[in-house]
């Protein structure tokens, strides 16, 4: 395929050897609001990827020529694309590896069309918002980050320094999945990357202060045996 898409369409590039999988997306996906370009292999994929320039790309880990986690770390590289991840793989140690490669997200295969979409949705509501803006709102959720203020309902809450950084680590990637891993090397160094422990504890105490019913978080949802994401509420 190769038309210019019309204004306003998102652009979705499809990394898949499975032509069965190509047809399925193309079929649930191509619309007004999307418009798709297919890749067979990891190479082809990572060459549409610089002439395409994708919104969001949808990556197969059991590519013929390479693995997929080899491609997101190739695209690292040089792109910040939103990458979900479709897999047959259901492993939680091949989660872990494709997110800590630099994947904002994973599906395993089979998944559902309503699913899929609210990920990519997901994935470029993410990818449109500017990092640099002083002011994240989420639901009844608002951090200023210029001034470390943070509110729920317009209620000024206090976080301790470690629960504010890990927060704004979560607001920076807001809406992905970010690995246990992940989270304990940014916020406690590498020292701390198997203390696993310390970070169940302060997700505990920063769900308590900002979610309404800590026990069913709306917030800081969990990905078991992965880590956490920040959900982006309207």
């Amino acid at each position: 395929m190769s038309h210019t898409p019309d204004t306003g369409q998102h652009r979705i590039l499809v990394i898949d050897d499975e032509a069965a999988i190509r047809r399925f997306l193309h079929t649930a996906l191509s619309s007004e609001e999307f418009y798709l370009h297919e890749a067979e292999s990891g190479h082809e994929g990572l060459s549409a990827a610089t002439t395409f320039r994708p919104d969001v790309i949808l990556l197969d880990l059991g590519l013929t020529d390479m693995d997929g986690i080899d491609v997101v770390r190739r695209l690292r590289e040089w792109s910040n694309v939103p990458v979900i991840i479709l897999s047959v793989r259901e492993q939680e140690n091949d989660k872990v590896a494709a997110l800590d490669a630099g994947a904002d997200d994973y599906l395993t295969k089979p998944f559902g069309v309503g699913e899929l979409l609210a990920r990519i949705r997901a994935a470029l509501r993410r990818s449109e918002k500017h990092v640099d803006e002083p002011v994240f709102r989420s639901g009844e959720l608002m951090v200023d980050l210029t001034m470390r203020h943070v509110f729920t309902s317009d209620i000024e809450i206090q976080l301790t320094p470690t629960e504010y950084d890990l927060l704004r680590l979560f607001i920076t990637h807001a809406g992905k999945v970010l690995t246990h891993s992940h989270i304990l090397k940014q916020i406690w160094g590498t020292a701390y990357q198997e203390q696993s422990q310390v970070l169940r504890v302060t997700i505990s105490n920063l769900r308590k202060k900002i979610e309404r019913d800590p026990s069913r978080p709306k917030h800081i949802t969990t990905e078991p045996g992965v880590g956490y994401r920040l959900k982006i509420q309207g």
